[in-house]
């Protein structure tokens, strides 16, 4: 009997009684596959001077969903056996009914691998790791002595999955991932400040525990601290702002990538809805989606319906040409999906979601958008923020920022808040940098409870029409 595999292992359901459960689950409707999933992951914590917590996990199961118009029926298990999926096919039809349904094509199969298949949790012994993060913590005590408490991670995933459809393709794809994360806190005269760097990628373990890696991260994490530690109470009121190169890109995601997923667009809850064709961005303004690029955090070969990833524009010199798809929402709206189905593990049905998002850059020196600036902020760090889709307001704290006053960096700013929504906010875009970089890979993004990796990037950016919240006046 031909076996469904994980390699390096075997499931006990045998491809054909796989196939023969799926195809019940789905007749009659429009659409389903078969998820199965096999996930490894470890996290070390080494924080004031000793190892904190160092976690493993390990899981497995899977998800078979069931699509019909509008409406889904998934249902999933971390038994991975014949008794288990035939449970599951009853769920799963209570979607289709007696419908009469087509099913729609797959996705066209892929060789492309756009990572490494081996698994980084054994790209290095354990002792290894811990020293790793043992020699962090002293490298950072010895670069300054205003250093008073240093917390440093190291985590690494491999994930497996197989995806069987309805006409017996199947789809297999093996993911890893690596992050390295170092804290540094600072006091001088009784305050205290923070900073923190990272990043990562779908990467081995070796590049990140090679000490020219982590030098340059525990550098930057001490740089921000002491940067935050002669911070002044930020100004606050309606001015213009520079968003810097890379991590910023954040607020990009957040305040426009989500509205141009395709659930919220089909359901017409986004701002964008039933824009495309239209101006929604300046003149200059490109904003992609790209799962396609090597190694990187948010990059997939293929999504979690089997569709190859791509590189896809959304918004084309201010205009708005397309959203990211999922299968269910792509046969809905009458397009083609464009490898956006994703899902956090097995116990999850796919929706549309962001992979790499960023804004291409322009043809302006950094440094003379910063100079345009009459008085204004030039924030390059941010923290966490909160986004209406429906609305696009959002609100970003700022993790480093700075006065700009007649054109010239001025004190570092504390408590600075970035004010706004997005649709305006790109219509009001000023200038773009031509130094337009990804981050180091440290995003995650979290929509209806699911949390999966995703990568940001921009330029410089000049923006007008935001409103900076803070405590001077």
């Amino acid at each position: 009997m031909t076996q469904i595999k994980f390699s390096p292992f075997e499931s006990v359901i045998g491809l054909d009684a796989a196939q023969r459960h799926l195809q019940a689950a789905t007749n009659g409707a429009d659409d389903g596959e078969l998820f199965l999933e096999r996930r490894r992951s470890e996290a070390l914590v080494f924080d004031d001077g000793r190892l904190k917590t160092a976690s493993y996990d390990a899981s497995e199961g899977f998800g078979l969903r069931a699509v019909r118009g509008e409406v889904s029926g998934y249902a999933h298990s971390s038994e991975i056996s014949e008794a288990a999926l035939s449970r599951a096919v009853e769920t799963a039809r209570l979607a289709v009914g007696e419908g009469g349904g087509t099913l729609a094509l797959g996705p066209t199969p892929t060789n492309r691998k756009l990572y490494t298949d081996d698994d980084p949790i054994i790209g290095a012994t354990l002792p290894v790791k811990i020293e790793t993060l043992r020699e962090i913590d002293a490298f950072a005590r010895d670069l300054d002595p205003r250093v008073v408490q240093v917390s440093a991670t190291l985590a690494a995933s491999h994930q497996e999955v197989v995806i069987l459809r309805p006409d017996g393709q199947q789809v297999t794809d093996t993911r890893p991932m690596t992050r390295v994360n170092v804290s540094v806190i600072v006091e001088k005269d009784g305050r205290r400040e923070s900073g923190g760097a990272g990043g990562g990628g779908r990467l081995g373990l070796d590049g990140l525990i090679d000490p020219i890696d982590w030098q340059a991260k525990t550098r930057e994490a001490l740089r921000i601290a002491l940067v935050n530690l002669e911070a002044i109470p930020a100004p606050a009121g309606p001015m213009q702002v520079v968003l810097g190169p890379g991590w910023p890109g954040i607020l990009l995601h957040e305040a426009v990538g989500h509205g141009l997923e395709g659930d919220f667009n089909r359901k017409g809850s986004s701002k964008f809805s039933g824009r495309i064709g239209e101006r929604v961005a300046a003149p200059g303004v490109t904003v992609i989606d790209d799962g396609t690029i090597p190694d990187r955090r948010g990059s997939i070969s293929v999504d979690d319906e089997g569709t190859p990833s791509a590189r896809n524009v959304l918004i084309e010199d201010g205009i708005l040409v397309g959203y990211m798809q999922d299968r269910q929402n792509a046969r809905l709206m009458g397009v083609a999906p464009t490898g956006n189905g994703r899902r956090e593990s097995f116990a999850h049905p796919p929706m549309p979601r962001m992979t790499n998002t960023y804004m291409e850059g322009g043809n302006a020196n950094p440094m003379d958008l910063v100079g345009s600036l009459k008085d204004g902020i030039y924030a390059v760090g941010f923290g966490g923020g909160q986004v209406d889709i429906t609305n696009g307001k959002f609100v970003f704290s700022c993790t480093e920022a700075y006065r700009v006053q007649d054109g010239k960096i001025g004190a570092p700013v504390t408590g600075a808040t970035l004010i706004g929504d997005g649709a305006s906010a790109m219509t009001k875009i000023l200038g773009l940098g031509n130094d337009m970089a990804l981050d180091p890979g440290m995003g995650n993004c979290g929509k209806a409870g699911q949390w999966v990796p995703v990568g940001v990037g921009q330029p410089t950016v000049l923006m007008d029409g935001l409103t900076v919240g803070g405590s001077a006046t």
